[in-house]
Parts: structure tokens; sequence; C-alpha cells
């Protein structure tokens, strides 16, 4: 899939599964773009410290894209885990800050810019515990629900415009922060993949650049499950 000649932007793309999309992104031609709150990875993009919580950081930001800015990736995400009778108003206010209301500001300002191109495609960065819950996750799974919901009503609106929308929804998947977490929690995740093993950041990057690529044309509103199974086992 080439995406040379066209400009992506990618939220969240210091690190992680949202890093591995960039760079994908670049690999294959685009300019890219990418908005965090970490520090400048000094990698092959351009990058602009954004915090996609505050509406006016990213409307600020989205104003110095170019205007033929025609992928979007909204990945920008973080956890507040902890069962919902001991959940804080913060822990639950700051995750759906971020992950939902983030992920809707930028499309808001993104999809202008698309919709006077008649052209964009759009996927957001979901999750299956958003489609099967996720004990100690109340937050989390109630903001990537949401995200499910905003990019069918999106495509619905959209579409009309030549935009496509659709969501990514990985498992548990084998980054930097996964390989750090207790072994026991890791395994258990392995052991509800059908496939016996979970997924790279790779596999989840293959999946959004092809829902980016034409290849995906009339493809929108859906949502695709990168997960080796877990969700399966549910």
């Amino acid at each position: 899939m080439s995406f040379k000649g066209r400009t992506a932007l990618v939220t969240g793309g210091a690190r992680g599964i949202g890093r591995c999309i960039a760079d994908a992104l670049v690999d294959a031609g685009a300019r890219v773009h990418v908005f965090d709150v970490g520090d400048d990875p000094r990698a092959a993009f351009s990058f602009r410290r954004v915090d996609v919580s505050d509406a006016a950081q990213v409307r600020a930001g989205i104003a110095a894209l170019p205007p033929a800015t025609s992928l979007l990736v909204n990945n920008a995400g973080i956890a507040r885990d902890r069962s919902l009778l001991k959940m804080s108003d913060a822990e639950w206010s700051e995750v759906l800050d971020v992950n939902l209301s983030g992920a809707f500001y930028v499309l808001r300002e993104v999809a202008g810019l698309m919709a006077r191109a008649r052209h964009g495609r759009i996927v957001n960065i979901s999750s299956i515990n958003a489609l099967r819950g996720k004990f100690g996750q109340a937050n989390y799974t109630a903001a990537k629900a949401g995200l499910v919901g905003l990019t069918k009503t999106a495509a619905r609106e959209l579409g009309p415009k030549g935009i496509t929308v659709n969501a990514v929804a990985p498992g548990m998947v084998m980054t930097e922060l996964t390989r750090s977490l207790p072994a026991e929690a890791v395994g258990a995740a392995r052991d509800q993949a059908v496939l016996g093993r979970l997924a790279e950041a790779g596999d989840v990057a293959h999946a959004v650049l092809f829902l980016l690529s034409d290849a995906a044309r009339s493809i929108t509103g859906e949502v695709l499950r990168v997960d080796g199974g877990q969700y399966l086992h549910a």
C-alpha cells in the first residue's frame, strides 16, 4: 500500500502502537504529523506537543496542519485502572477526557479539512474490551465503547462527503509497556488467544493502513478486531 503524496495525522504517535502506525505510514510514503504529550521522538515525522483533551490545543494544532491532510488515526489514550467501586471522579474523568472527548475534538477538526476536499480516511483505535467489558476498566471500556458509537455516527454523517470512518479494536498487544507487566497477566491474555499468541504492534499498524488505503474505500462504520482471537474466548 502506497501513501505517497498523502498527509496523515496520528495522535499518541510518539510511542507504542501509535509510533508503529506513524512509522509504517512514513515507510509507505506518507507525510506524517504526530500529536502527543510526551517528548519529541526525533523520528521521521513532524511532532507537535498537543494534549488532545484540550479542545483549544487541538484546534491550534489542526490549524497548523497542511489543508490537504486526508488521513487520521485517533490513537491517543490513557488508562487509570481500578474497580468501579474504588474509582475516583478524577480517574473516571481523565480517561474519558483523553480517550473519548480527545478523539472527538480531533475528528471534528480534521473532518472539516476532509469535507472541503471531499475525501478522507479516519481510523479510531478502540479495544476488544469495549465490546466485552473488563474488570477494573470501567472508565477505559466506557471510553472505548463510546469510540465505537462515535465511529458509526461519523461514518453516517461523513460518508456523503467522501470520508470513511472505521475502528480497530486490539486485544492485548506486545508493546514495551506490555512486556513490563507481570508474566501471569500476559500469560492469561495469551491463553485467551485462539491463535496461541498475542498481536504485535505491527499487526495493528497493518490493519490501520489497510483501512486508510483505497483498498478499503467501500468499508465504513466497521470495527476490525486485531486480537489473535482473544474476543472469541469471552
